[in-house]
């Protein structure tokens, strides 16, 4: 079955434990409909704006750009094994601009994402990447809350 509703899939991922429900969400959305998933992460680049280039930078550039290899890789695994083709997408700057400017550029029909990122900072930082997507989507957002532990 394949539907003309969703066609071009965005699922943004951190590469966190607690994004894993959206991206099955996604996957199976994907896999009802015969859309094709674009697996994106977003390297933050906006808290280093200010940082002049130097070692120091460039290393942690490279850790989380390895991060979000690592997890757009994982969205294309689980793509892989429900046969749904998945694009493997890296972006920089700020998170919700990137994700919202994406999605427009690339003729999405629905974004997919989780409410809580990482820990700490992280999670309150990821909260507000997701609403911020919201408030500013031109397409429908589905916000897809994780299973909290305490």
């Amino acid at each position: 079955m394949t539907s003309e509703f969703y066609r071009n899939i965005v699922i943004a991922t951190d590469g966190s434990e607690n994004t894993k429900k959206a991206i099955s969400y996604g996957i199976e959305i994907a896999k009802l409909s015969g859309a094709t998933v674009h697996a994106l992460y977003v390297v933050d680049t906006s808290s280093f704006s200010s940082i002049p280039m130097d070692a120091g930078w460039e290393a942690m550039y490279e850790i989380l750009k390895k991060e979000g290899e690592k997890a757009v890789s994982e969205v294309k695994r689980q793509g892989e094994i429900a046969g749904v083709d998945v694009n493997e997408v890296l972006e920089e700057g700020h998170p919700s601009n990137a994700i919202l400017e994406f999605a427009e550029n690339n003729n999405a029909d629905l974004v997919i994402m989780g409410t809580l990122g990482k820990t700490g900072l992280d999670r309150f930082l990821m909260g507000s990447v997701a609403e911020k997507v919201v408030r500013g989507s031109k397409v429908p957002v589905m916000v897809v809350r994780s299973v909290e532990t305490s």
